[in-house]
């Protein structure tokens, strides 16, 4: 853990969900999910000439960051306590998401801890603080403004400065592992207690600080413990970067002792990877001029080096990962005679219904990470021909050996496109055979019930469960449930979402028509874990729910947006959960490329 100097923060207080956000044109529809995050930020933080709160030491400061959340400022995190030090440079690193179309409003207080007293308990505690939005920081990269007290005063000469960088979607991150040999000997009466702290050198010749580790007392040739950062971090992402490390003799007041130095770069840094171990002279300057024989103040080994890839959705897909999509379509009663103009299966000559909306809106996003174009189609809750007896996962091309509905030839399309006026003229072949599968079943059914989905998710998950057993990042599942009520079997349900948790997919579920579709947002894992009637929790959250009815008003993209802006997310985790890499990418395609082979 990183090095706290003495007392740690107490517990931090509970931070609040976030604020439920729009997207895009239509911020009003989409309560549910989230922003598509443009990327995460890593907040540095620093002080300088802070105020003195303790008699016989100096503060013990601490830095607490709150986010303003539906006008109400919550904490997010604290760094460690640095013991007795009024120029601070804190190890904790701050990681926030940052959203472009969002004022994302934050607030950094500073306080003089006490150990287990607590902090911010007494205003004599505080030390200052600063107000700022994400967006000026990374615009700025480097932010320092006064602190001020409260009423607006000045914390006299009190800074605290800001760092921020970007962390990229494809970024990785290094794992290393330490320990010195031989150490100097600071103490009189013991031996040194070192720490290490490791900087990287930036273009401007500045230190940033990027690890401090913990503490091993009374060594002179300690192990510490390994530790993580990104890439980003330790050396921008360039290998050739220079790196300084810096051995200390820990100081309870804060007056810690320079034991030694080294430079290096990661590239350097990687030949410990394996067996290979490499070591660094650690040199104080001092001596070295002073002392005609000095040699160096000890030696700094480098005992292992993992580099862990952080593999984006891009990296998934560009590797040949496929989206199949199936979509699921309620055949219930309770949507009403097909044959009458109110029900919601009523497939109107000049006007889309609702079901084919969903459906075209998601598919024509899906569509585009399958290669064949063929999408899986099923039904549930109606009595299917020959012997009319009730259904909830039958194909509705009514070929149970191949349930993916392929477009008929292009005169049949154009007699359908006729009958039907789809969102657009220019509906996918993908997406066409799958309307008029449905347009085809709709007269050979009977509109019955209950509405019970368990059974599909079951289904597409077996499929889902054979993918899992290849061990390649090959082949994703997207289900659209689309419905017109709340589900009748929601133990099942409950049970199926949390067993298909642990598969690669994820299940959109769209609400039709007027119905009170309350009860379902407890599938949505938005409000809390989701968990089987035996109280087992999700591995993931896979499911995201919207009531169409949100989305009258809106263009179909504003649907599409809305109910997919999780998926990429949840492709990533599961696959990072199972530890499968992108498979080799693909070569372009000659018309895809931009430039000639090299």
């Amino acid at each position: 853990m990183p090095f706290a100097h003495g007392a740690a923060c107490p517990p931090a207080r509970p931070a609040a969900p976030r604020a439920p956000a729009g997207m895009g044109a239509v911020p009003e529809l989409c309560s549910q999910a989230p922003l598509a995050v443009l990327s995460k930020v890593e907040l540095r933080v620093s002080c300088k000439h802070l105020l003195d709160r303790d008699t016989l030491n100096k503060s013990d400061p601490c830095v607490l960051l709150l986010m303003q959340s539906q006008g109400q400022w919550m904490e997010v995190d604290r760094s460690e306590v640095i013991k007795s030090n009024l120029n601070p440079v804190f190890a904790k690193i701050f990681t926030v998401d940052y959203y472009f179309e969002e004022v994302q409003k934050l607030r950094f207080e500073v306080y003089d801890s006490h150990g287990h007293a607590g902090v911010g308990t007494h205003d004599d505690d505080f030390l200052g603080g600063m107000e700022c939005t994400v967006g000026q920081i990374v615009a700025q990269k480097r932010v320092t403004k006064p602190l001020f007290l409260k009423y607006g005063k000045f914390a006299g000469k009190s800074t605290i400065t800001i760092i921020s960088e970007e962390i990229s979607g494809n970024n990785g991150y290094v794992e290393l592992a330490f320990r010195a040999k031989k150490l100097d000997d600071k103490d009189l009466f013991s031996k040194s207690d070192p720490f290490l702290e490791i900087y990287r050198i930036d273009d401007d010749r500045s230190e940033q600080l990027v690890y401090r580790t913990e503490v091993v007392k009374n060594n002179l040739s300690p192990v510490w413990e390994p530790f993580k950062v990104s890439l980003n971090s330790l050396c921008s992402c360039e290998e050739k970067r220079k790196l300084r490390g810096v051995v200390w003799d820990y100081d309870s007041r804060g007056k810690h002792d320079f034991i030694g130095e080294f430079f290096t770069t990661f590239e350097e840094m990687q030949k410990a990877m394996g067996e290979n171990k490499v070591q660094w002279d650690c040199m104080n300057p001092k001596y070295k001029i002073k002392k005609r024989n000095y040699k160096n103040s000890g030696v700094v080994v480098l005992l292992d080096l993992k580099i862990h890839r952080v593999y984006s959705f891009l990296d998934y897909i560009m590797g040949g990962c496929q989206i199949h999509f199936t979509v699921a379509i309620d055949f219930t009663a309770s949507n009403g005679d097909p044959r009458n103009s109110c029900s919601l299966h009523y497939i109107n000559p000049y006007q889309p219904n609702e079901y084919l909306k969903a459906l075209v809106a998601v598919g024509e996003i899906c569509q585009d990470y399958d290669s064949d174009k063929k999408f899986s189609a099923l039904g549930f809750g109606a009595r299917i021909p020959p012997k009319y007896e009730v259904s909830h996962d039958f194909a509705i091309n009514f070929n149970p050996d191949n349930d993916e509905c392929e477009g008929k030839s292009s005169s049949s399309r154009v007699q359908s496109m006729a009958r039907v006026s789809l969102l657009t003229s220019h509906t996918p072949a993908g997406i066409q055979g799958v309307v008029e599968s449905y347009q085809s079943c709709l007269p050979k059914i009977q509109l019955y019930g209950p509405t019970n989905v368990a059974p599909i998710i079951t289904k597409v998950a077996r499929v889902a469960a054979n993918e899992e057993r290849t061990k390649e990042a090959s082949q994703y599942f997207i289900l659209l449930i689309l419905t017109d009520g709340v589900v009748t079997d929601m133990a099942d349900t409950r049970e199926a979402i949390v067993r298909a948790s642990y598969l690669p997919m994820s299940i959109i579920i769209v609400g039709v028509g007027n119905a009170d579709f309350t009860d379902m947002q407890i599938l949505d894992g938005d409000d809390g874990v989701l968990r089987s009637p035996k109280g087992e929790p999700v591995l993931r959250d896979i499911v995201q729910f919207v009531p169409f009815r949100e989305f009258k008003n809106a263009s179909p993209t504003a649907l599409a947006k809305c109910v997919l802006a999780e998926v990429p997310k949840q492709v990533v985790e599961y696959y990072s959960y199972k530890a499968f890499p992108p498979r080799c990418p693909r070569p372009p395609t000659p018309d895809s490329s931009l430039g000639s082979p090299q």
